[in-house]
């Protein structure tokens, strides 16, 4: 299986037919940058026109654009979809539900379930579930290790023969730097990528937040920085010396974007392929949000300092970090309902992440809106994917929003089946009013008559 197409999956549905009509589109990479009729055929993009300039056929539905943006779909590369082992949190159904009202048209899940995904009859089950209930196509990365255990690799050639779009041992580094050499050169031979959760454990410790001032003043164990950084420039290294493929997770402080320069750098003279992916809790969010001991804002790696916030936002802005992840991480309102120290780390954020970097970033002027779309939809790109356009002749990947929509985050419930999102309670501009992946109607905002993201009388 070498066709990176083939490793997304989906439950059938019937292809949309559809013009999208007086629409302003955006797409960074077709340079289409105005008002335009977008008429879909089959599923796929099958003209886009000057505005008000096509007719729909018959048996095609009408949309009318005026008043929204339309977007290539977003591709998240880093999911936690809790299946199989903990669908009380999740599960392909509802976390793929969740994406599509985000805006996201593509996800790949992590392999840290119970039991990790971490052979081919555990890959072949996931993907067996995702081709009958996923709304969205969905890929999987398969674990680095047996059991995430870090101490024997897994069967890495079975595994991506099987489907797999990369490897990683995501919640957990591979701190050995022996047995990470020795995947990274399967890594060369078999194809995909390695994404890494960069911390040395022994400097993490018990930490619970940033190490800094906030974390002092609240009497509570920090992660320092550089327990992040200092696996970036190991790990670098390490793939540049093999010639390996490495995508790094979740980056979250300013010592790691000096450590991804440095690595850049090198990488273009040696051919490695280095990425990184930035979340949008780390470009919008910092430490002091934890004062209130509000255990939705407890993620690993930690919400850092303002200092660590503005050096990711430069790193977005730069390239440095090529994508937006959201590392969706659900758990249940039992589990964050804990005093900070004993409540697990992670924050939902499929359906926040494209208004929470439009509100915090976009329209203050911080970052373009071209650069947040075209940063959301290149996920998939360091596993192969290409990322979605909108042009004559490819599958419809697209998503239509109300950019002067106003909602507040929580306020009509969730599509994902867990709560614990970092923005709850936020007013946020951009509501989602269609998502289209794959050339199927994924999600459509009066679809059942109300939507959690139902915006506000204004």
């Amino acid at each position: 299986m070498n066709d990176s197409r083939l490793r997304q999956f989906q439950a059938a549905g019937p292809p949309a037919d559809l013009l999208i009509s007086s629409v302003y589109v955006l797409d960074p990479r077709s340079g289409i940058d105005g008002a335009r009729d977008v008429l879909i055929r089959g599923g796929m993009v099958a003209e886009v026109a000057p505005a008000d300039s096509l007719e729909a056929p018959a048996g095609s539905e009408r949309v009318d654009g005026r008043g929204r943006h339309l977007f290539p779909g977003f591709v998240d590369p880093h999911v936690h979809l809790r299946s199989p082992g903990q669908e009380y949190k999740e599960d392909v159904r509802t976390g793929t539900t969740a994406a599509a009202a985000g805006g996201f048209v593509s996800i790949i899940a992590m392999p840290n379930t119970a039991p990790p995904i971490d052979s081919v009859p555990i890959l072949e089950a996931v993907i067996a579930t995702a081709r009958a209930e996923a709304r969205i196509p969905t890929g999987f990365l398969a674990a680095i290790t047996v059991g995430l255990g870090g101490r024997e690799l897994t069967e890495m050639a079975a595994l991506r023969d099987a489907g797999a779009l990369g490897f990683t041992d995501d919640g957990k580094p591979v701190t050995s730097a022996g047995l990470l050499r020795r995947a990274l050169q399967y890594q060369r031979l078999v194809g995909g990528a390695l994404a890494l959760h960069e911390e040395d454990p022994e400097l993490s410790g018990a930490g619970v937040m940033h190490e800094g001032a906030v974390s002092a003043r609240l009497g509570l164990a920090g992660i320092p920085s550089v327990s992040e950084s200092t696996f970036i420039a190991r790990d670098a290294a390490l793939a540049r010396y093999e010639e390996a493929a490495v995508h790094f997770q979740h980056v979250s402080a300013a010592e790691s974007v000096e450590a991804l320069g440095d690595a850049r750098i090198r990488a273009d003279t040696s051919g490695v392929r280095i990425s990184a992916e930035a979340t949008p809790h780390h470009l919008t969010l910092t430490d002091e949000a934890l004062t209130g001991l509000d255990t939705r804002l407890k993620m690993n790696p930690p919400l850092r300092t303002e200092a660590d916030r503005q050096a990711i936002v430069d790193g977005l802005r730069s390239g440095l970090l090529t994508c937006i992840a959201t590392d969706h991480a659900p758990h249940a309102r039992h589990e964050k309902e804990q005093p900070l120290e004993q409540a697990p780390m992670g924050t939902t954020g499929l359906e926040t992440a494209f208004a929470a970097v439009f509100s915090e970033l976009v329209r203050p002027g911080v970052l373009s809106l071209a650069l947040v779309v075209e940063r959301l939809s290149a996920g998939g790109e360091p596993f192969g994917l290409a990322p979605p356009t909108i042009q004559p002749g490819v599958p419809a990947n697209l998503v239509l929003i109300n950019l002067e929509g106003r909602w507040v985050v929580g306020a009509h419930g969730y599509r994902s089946r867990s709560a614990n999102c970092c923005f709850d309670g936020r007013r946020l501009w951009g509501v989602v009013d269609l998502t289209i992946a794959a050339g199927q109607v994924a999600f459509r905002a009066t679809a059942d008559g109300g939507h959690p993201h139902r915006q506000e009388d204004r």
